[in-house]
């Protein structure tokens, strides 16, 4: 018999629509290439105002652990959940694209670093280990559908001639409501208050990170600058290639959503370092369409509902390695290293991004995800193959002792 969660199923569909919403803020911010070009700017000083928020994030995940531990998960989610608003509500209304806005790519990297950390720390709470990967999954596809409804709505927008602003001021209003929401989850969820501390410290990072938890942990970074670098600059590449960027993004999310939440179930129940080398296998040939092999509309579509699919179910496969191949009694604290090493890909990655496309050019952009892409593959494939050369010497060390035991007990009998 399946465990189950220790939440009523209305409470997690709660949880996951609060999540949605709040996931909106980050979603609008793929849109601000496009309307810090419509100021005069340019793709680096794109990259610039995103990768402020990566240094934001190291303070919201280092303080997300003792927040969590005084107000509770979701309330501190809910609390930090306002800087969402604001930085929204700042990209709309800040003329120009100087140092204001790079002020709310800050408040945006404090408020989605608590919420992005402290999210998979309540599931973890509420689910067994078993069921762990699945219902990541379902809070994961949450989070996209928000994150890629964001620049839809910007594509909205444009079609009914508003101006691009709008989109940051309707994901401002979906933020306010997942803070009330998270709000009330709050006090539904007051029965898990004596769940293991969330505080981080250099004693046991060091454990998480010297343990086999390190390579989901890397992962999940190459994955972030994959998907941070393509999704802050689809603008740019759509326009280069006579494309329409709503395509990459409903091409992505649809995938991406679908299979976390039918098919990751299935997934995450198949061997986990054979499901990840496949699946980063599938972001890799994504990557290579961009780059060499996008001609028109349907191949753009086609690049872009496999990175979805790859990335999707990759990021779902190693959310659970990260949480089951951690040690003992540092699940928590594994899983803010996860967060932690995803906003540095996510936020670090585009500031490098916008300096080569400004510099170099869009292919060199392509060329630059690509390698980070390889990388990612080779290291679930290299995880494949260490694992067959140790069962390996298992087997030959368990035959040895076999052949030894029973030589030695024929030698008896003969005595």
């Amino acid at each position: 018999m399946h465990p189950t969660p220790s939440v009523s199923a209305k409470t997690f569909a709660l949880f996951c629509l609060a999540s949605f919403l709040l996931s909106l803020s980050y979603g609008s911010t793929f849109l601000l290439s496009l309307l810090i070009h419509s100021r005069g700017g340019n793709e680096h000083d794109a990259g610039s105002v995103i990768s402020t928020a990566m240094l934001s994030t190291f303070v919201a995940v280092v303080l997300s652990g003792h927040l969590s531990d005084a107000l509770g998960a979701a309330r501190a989610i809910a609390v930090t959940g306002l800087l969402l608003v604001v930085a929204c509500l700042g990209f709309a209304l800040t003329p120009g694209f100087g140092e204001g806005l790079m002020l709310f790519g800050l408040s945006l990297g404090l408020g989605w670093g608590v919420f992005y950390s402290l999210g998979p720390i309540i599931v973890a709470m509420l689910v067994a280990p078993q069921q762990r990967a699945k219902y990541f999954a379902l809070l994961s596809g949450s989070m996209m559908s928000g994150i890629g409804a964001g620049p839809l709505l910007g594509r909205a927008a444009s079609a009914l001639d508003l101006p691009p602003t709008t989109a940051f001021y309707i994901a401002a209003l979906a933020s306010l409501a997942g803070v009330v929401m998270f709000w009330q989850l709050g006090r539904r969820l007051k029965q898990h208050a004596n769940a293991p501390m969330s505080k981080i410290s250099w004693a046991t990072s060091r454990r998480v990170l010297s343990s086999r938890a390190v390579f989901a942990i890397v992962m999940v970074g190459l994955g972030g600058c994959i998907f941070g670098g393509l999704s802050t600059f689809q603008t740019s590449y759509a326009t280069a290639h006579g494309l329409d960027y709503s395509l990459f993004f409903a091409g992505f999310l649809s995938a991406a959503i679908t299979s976390r939440l039918l098919i990751a179930g299935l997934v995450v129940k198949r061997d986990a370092y054979s499901a990840a080398c496949v699946l980063s296998g599938v972001m890799l040939t994504s990557i290579l369409l961009f780059a060499f092999g996008v001609t028109g509309s349907a191949s753009y579509l086609l690049a872009a509902v496999m990175l979805g699919l790859g990335y999707g179910l990759t990021y779902s496969v190693i959310n659970g390695l990260v949480a089951n191949e951690a040690p003992a009694g540092t699940t928590s604290q594994a899983l803010l290293l996860f967060s932690l090493s995803y906003f540095v890909g996510v936020f670090g990655f585009p500031w490098l991004a916008g300096k080569v496309i400004v510099d170099y050019g869009l292919p060199a952009l392509m060329l630059s995800v690509l390698a980070v892409a390889l990388c990612n593959w080779l290291i679930t494939l290299g995880r494949l193959i260490w694992r067959r050369v140790l069962s390996h010497k298992i087997l030959q060390v368990t035959r040895y002792r076999s052949s030894t035991s029973r030589h030695e007990r024929e030698s008896g009998a003969d005595q």
